[in-house]
């Protein structure tokens, strides 16, 4: 579990949006929007806890920066030219195949 990774990003957030509060709400009450950021932060850690349970990596900047080459998975899942499915009973209807005489509506 990536507590260690969540928690330090939440302290980052939190840090960021104290200081914010202080410039711009310094007047108005900010004790109840500081609380808000502070209730926050067992939400976000638990969320994103959850999330890595289930599987979930976000990437970071170091992975974003850095080039990837495409896997063997995604390269062998799309074929390079899509061929035209065999007609079945559905689509091998009169109207579809040509030389053959439509049938008439009752």
């Amino acid at each position: 579990m990536p507590w260690r990774r969540l928690v330090r990003e939440y302290v980052v957030y939190a840090a960021i949006m104290v200081v914010v509060l202080f410039l711009f709400f310094r007047d108005d009450g900010a004790a109840g929007l500081i609380g808000g950021v502070l209730v926050a932060g067992p939400i976000y850690v638990g969320l994103g806890a959850a999330m890595a349970k289930f599987g979930y990596q976000r990437k970071s900047l170091k992975d974003l920066r850095t080039p990837q080459a495409p896997t063997a998975a995604a390269t062998a899942s799309a074929p390079a030219a899509r061929t035209r499915p065999a007609p079945t009973k559905r689509t091998a209807t009169a109207r579809n195949q040509p030389g053959r005489p439509a049938r008439k509506r009752r």
